[in-house]
């Protein structure tokens, strides 16, 4: 499945996108606040292969991020915790490279996912969750119209060993109209400063 709007296309991740996301996704900055440490070239294949283990067992659905202008990969994002049964799941372990966050890339990504999880699959709700010290990920899921919901105390142990707060935020069905209405509205000019 390729999910494309006019920025971006998002396509089933793949080892092939192994050396355009090393391109971009060592910067070191990248992960300083997530639950995911990438360092290596080989630590990315990791990130790569265990992404797939998971959409193999039925519980993640993994995507590159491809700016469609330049046909640069940019990062990468996901469907996860996917759970059928009560028609939810969350999107998630995002990341862009810097130069092009505050762009029109994510926030179109999430468009593009929020508008396939809603009006293809189904979905009743939609949840994202953050670390609680990462306010640019917070600031933008606020952005994109999703509502805070609250804070699970000391809820994982990152890989550089420090106890996370983690914020969950969700969209629910019923309110998918307006933010769709909302990000088409964002996104109608240039797509810049999203």
């Amino acid at each position: 499945m390729v999910l494309e709007g006019r920025f971006v296309r998002l396509e089933p991740l793949s080892p092939e996108h192994h050396a355009a996301l090393c391109e971009v996704g060592l910067d070191q900055s990248l992960w300083d606040v997530t639950m995911t440490l990438i360092r290596t070239s080989d630590e990315m294949m990791n990130y790569i292969s265990e992404s797939l283990r998971l959409q193999a067992s039925g519980h993640a659905l993994p995507f590159a991020i491809v700016e469609k202008s330049t046909k640069t990969v940019v990062g990468s994002t996901r469907y996860g915790n996917i759970d059928r049964a009560n028609r939810r799941m969350e999107i998630g372990w995002t990341w862009v490279a810097p130069r092009w966050q505050r762009t029109a890339v994510n926030t179109e990504s999430k468009y593009l996912l929020l508008k396939h999880a809603f009006e293809t699959i189904g979905c009743i709700r939609v949840e994202f969750k953050t670390d609680s010290i990462n306010n640019k990920s917070r600031d933008a899921l606020l952005r994109i119209g999703a509502k805070e919901e609250g804070i699970l105390r000391s809820h994982m142990i990152t890989p550089k060993g420090r106890v996370r707060d983690t914020v969950y935020y969700s969209i629910l069905a019923s309110e998918w109209l307006e933010v769709k209405r909302m990000l088409e509205k964002k996104m109608g000019g240039d797509g810049a400063n999203l």
